[in-house]
Parts: C-alpha cells; structure tokens; sequence
C-alpha cells in the first residue's frame, strides 16, 4: 500500500536525496557526469524548491509504502492558464521499480487532476529515457519533440507527451 503526501520545505532534503539516488540510474547513460551534475544543481538546490514550494509554482508530493518514504512527485494544476495538469516530476527509489507503484501513482494524479478540473495530463521525458515506453503503456502520446536550452551550453532533448483525462 502506498501513500501520497503533500510535501513541505521542510521535506526537501528527503527530494534531494531521492533525486541525487535515481538520476544517475536514470540519466547516467544520457548524460554526461558534468551535465546531471548542473542539472541536478539547477533543479533541486535548497533555493529552487523552496521557492517552487513556497510559491506554490509546483505542489510537491511524497511518495511513501509501509517502510519509507520511496518517490516523490512535482505537478502544477492549470498549467499555463489551461485544464492541463503538467507532471514536472515523478521519481521512485530503483528497488521499487516493477512492482506497480508507478502505475498506482499517475493514478492518483490523475484523481488530483480530476478534481482540480484538468482534462489532460502532459509531461517531458528524454527522448533516450527507457520511461518512455512505461508512459506509452499508460496512454501516454507523444505530443512533440522539443530541446531546450538550461545553461551553460546544455539541452534538455525532450518529447512532450499527454493524456487525456476521462471525464
């Protein structure tokens, strides 16, 4: 059984530790050191989230199962003015992988989605991240190809992709 949270600035070194975990799993063959290391400096310093949380720019959730807190999520309702619910983030401890919580998880987005009257759900994935075909199978499109520019001469190669919400 997993649990979903809303997270607090008090919680971002529990997102910290589960963000420098699962992106070199994630990214390390993608990436190189320099670039997730920017990156990951960039997206989940103290300042950066704080300020995500603080302003509510994101709303953050953690993701617990009976033992300890597993993944953590990063959403924002009504992106860009329109009934989309963006999923900026959506991390899980390795070990949990293949066990259904993934699925379970962009499940209960979907719910907070719902209920904050969304009627589709988009996300950026790397076009080389091997989560692309996990989204596929729950719906996922893609919706266009995208590169964009982070700093110091990097790029975020990303699909967009959606799902439309049954309302």
């Amino acid at each position: 059984m997993i649990k979903i949270t809303e997270a607090f600035v008090e919680d971002i070194a529990k997102i910290q530790e589960i963000a420098h975990i699962t992106w070199p799993i994630t990214y390390g063959e993608i990436l190189t050191k320099e670039q997730l290391d920017y990156m990951l400096d960039l997206i989940y310093s103290d300042e950066a989230l704080s300020k995500q949380i603080q302003n509510k720019e994101q709303l953050y959730y953690l993701i617990s199962d009976s033992n300890a807190v597993i993944g953590f999520i990063g959403i924002e309702h009504h992106y860009k003015s329109e009934a989309i619910t963006k999923i900026h983030k959506i991390y899980l401890l390795p070990e949990t992988q293949g066990k259904g919580y993934g699925k379970i998880v962009f499940e209960e987005i979907a719910k907070m989605a719902l209920e904050n009257n969304s009627k589709e759900l988009l996300l950026n994935v790397n076009r080389f991240n091997t989560a692309l075909n996990f989204y596929k199978k729950l719906g996922f499109d893609i919706k266009e190809t995208v590169d964009i520019e982070i700093g110091n001469g990097y790029l975020m190669e990303d699909y967009v992709m959606g799902k439309k919400l049954n309302v």
